[in-house]
């Protein structure tokens, strides 16, 4: 169901001429079923550093 839900967002945004898209998901266990689909439909993973600090 993911991957249809996703595909149907992508091709939307293909019709409406948009270039790029993003999704952003957890790199913990839990998420990996996430990864797993965005990879198939083509993703790629962006090393990028997220830094935060509570105050």
């Amino acid at each position: 169901m993911g991957s249809t839900l996703t595909q149907f967002a992508l091709d939307w945004m293909k019709g409406a001429r948009m270039s790029i898209a993003m999704v952003e998901t957890g790199g913990d266990p839990g998420h990996a079923p996430a990864r797993r689909t965005y990879e198939k439909l083509g993703f790629r993973l962006l090393p990028i550093a997220q830094y935060f600090k509570k105050l």
